[in-house]
């Protein structure tokens, strides 16, 4: 459960940046923040466009495997911020980004679903969420502060392109593992 904690902080710091700096990103590139906002905002509907294709996925291979792949797609588009510079593609970077982030804190349930207890389960994922609620906190405060200290945003997404490796390395460890779940069956009298 510790290392599902380790992975999802390590997923949420870098789903943050863009989600709450795109808008000052364009800004910085010379691009109106309308455009800033509509990126968001097809980051976003990507997003919840996207999270049904990730339930019908999971559904399919598994928790281990949607977290791993929606990982995938979401670091290939952190490196998207990272080298472009042009804003048609900057939009087509935000849908990536969408469509990888959508997945993620999902899967984690289905996986604490999986590995755990239904009885424990109360307390189990709140407790993960909760270590992604820090994840978001820290990857957007974070990457304001290496902006305010560099004066550009490579700092923050390179930071968060690091944190997602981290994410990749944990879940690659994770799925390599046997995994049997932890049930207790309940008492019954007879």
């Amino acid at each position: 459960m510790v290392l599902l904690m380790i992975a999802v902080y390590c997923c949420c710091v870098p789903m943050a940046i863009p989600m709450q700096h795109v808008v000052a990103f364009c800004g910085d590139l010379g691009f109106a923040s309308q455009y800033g906002a509509a990126m968001l905002s097809v980051l976003l509907g990507t997003a919840f466009l996207a999270r049904q294709f990730w339930g019908w996925l999971s559904d399919r291979i598994g928790g281990f495997q949607t977290l791993l792949f929606s990982s995938l797609v979401q670091a290939t588009a952190l490196v998207g911020f990272l080298l472009t510079k042009d804003m048609a593609a900057l939009f087509a970077v935000s849908a990536v980004f969408g469509l990888g982030l959508s997945g993620l804190l999902p899967a984690y349930v289905i996986v604490i679903r999986d590995c755990f207890s239904i009885h424990e389960a109360n307390w189990r994922i709140p407790t993960v969420m909760f270590a992604g609620l820090l994840g978001m906190a820290s990857g957007g405060w974070g990457a304001g502060l290496l902006y305010d200290q560099f004066g550009d945003y490579l700092p923050a997404f390179s930071t968060g392109m690091a944190f997602n490796l981290v994410n990749l390395a944990v879940l690659l460890f994770l799925i390599s593992r046997p995994h049997t779940r932890l049930m207790r069956q309940p008492q019954t009298s007879t």
